[in-house]
C-alpha cells in the first residue's frame, strides 16, 4: 500500500504536458523570437524608438561643444585681464614707491597713515604730512597726490592731482 501512495505521490508531482492541440492564434510570421532587439517597439506603451539622424546629432554636439569652449574661453580671458591689471597696479605702486622714496622727507613714515605729496619751485618732489587745506590759502607747493604708506613699504594713491 505504501508504494501505491508513492507512485500516486510521483504522478502528482509530474508536469502536465504541453497539449499538442493547442494553435497559437497568432500568425508566427509576425512573433520575433528576439522582441528585445527590434528596432521599434513591440509591446503597447512601449518605447517610441526613432533613427537619429547622425548629421544632426553631430550638429547639435558641435553646437554644444562650441558654446561649452566659448564660455570657459571667456572665462580665462577675465581672468588674465583682471591679473593683467593687478599686475599693472602693482607696477605703478612700485613707480610712485620709487618717486616718493626719492622725495625730500624731514619726516619718518608710518605704515598706515596719509602724507601728502608735493613739487617745490625747482621740481623736486617732498612728502608732508600736512595737506594742501592745511596749508591756508597760499600753499607753498604744488599739490601732487595724498599717499598712503601700506605694509610692504610701497605707497597706495588715494587721490592724485596729475599723474606722478
Amino acid at each position: 500500500m505504501a508504494q501505491k501512495d508513492e507512485n500516486k505521490d510521483a504522478e502528482d508531482r509530474k508536469q502536465p504536458e504541453p497539449l499538442e492541440s493547442f494553435i497559437n492564434p497568432i500568425d508566427p510570421l509576425k512573433i520575433a523570437e528576439n522582441p528585445g532587439l527590434l528596432p521599434y517597439a513591440h509591446e503597447r506603451g512601449g518605447a517610441t524608438i526613432k533613427p537619429m539622424d547622425a548629421g544632426k546629432m553631430k550638429g547639435l554636439a558641435m553646437s554644444s561643444m562650441y558654446e561649452q569652449t566659448d564660455m570657459q574661453l571667456d572665462q580665462i580671458k577675465a581672468q588674465i585681464e583682471l591679473l593683467a591689471r593687478q599686475a599693472n597696479e602693482i607696477q605703478n605702486r612700485m613707480t610712485i614707491s620709487e618717486r616718493i622714496y626719492e622725495a625730500e622727507m624731514g619726516i619718518d613714515p608710518i605704515v598706515g597713515r596719509t602724507y601728502y605729496l608735493y613739487r617745490n619751485k625747482k621740481g623736486k618732489h617732498l612728502l608732508s604730512m600736512v595737506s594742501a587745506a592745511e596749508w591756508g590759502p597760499r600753499i607753498p607747493y604744488e599739490y601732487i597726490a595724498t599717499v598712503k604708506l601700506l605694509g610692504d613699504h610701497t605707497w597706495d594713491v588715494l587721490e592724485r592731482r596729475e599723474e606722478i
